[in-house]
């Protein structure tokens, strides 16, 4: 039941810029981004990959099955994000979402141990 609440967790951390496909407002409110911008299509394109980030959580919520490769594609996102984030001089901009995501690395944590190294052979 804990792995399924974590998993779940991990859908929530990414719905908001995923919910930006559908209220592309949330856009501009998430990160500024005026819409005559030439980047806000590639913003909104950003949040149909969110949208696949939670599909996939909610996925491995349910079904066992695709829990290793959730657990992959969860930490290439928060991860890859993080580290750009720290790359890019830790823009004061962003700091809400590289805190989220920091945070979000501890149920990611634990469903990635159960998916690889306690999970039944």
């Amino acid at each position: 039941m804990i792995e399924r609440i974590a998993w779940v967790l991990l859908s929530l951390v990414h719905l908001t810029p995923a919910l930006a496909l559908f209220r592309p407002a949330l856009l501009t409110r998430l990160y500024c981004l005026p819409v005559d911008s030439p980047l806000f299509l590639l913003m909104q394109h950003r949040a149909v990959l969110f949208l696949v980030i939670v599909v996939i959580a909610l996925w491995c919520a349910v079904d066992p099955a695709p829990r290793r490769l959730g657990s992959v594609a969860l930490a290439l996102s928060m991860g890859g994000f993080l580290m750009l984030w720290l790359a890019g001089g830790s823009p004061p901009a962003l700091r809400t979402i590289a805190v989220v995501d920091a945070i979000g690395l501890l149920p990611l944590a634990y469903v990635a141990w159960r998916a690889f190294v306690h999970a039944p052979a």
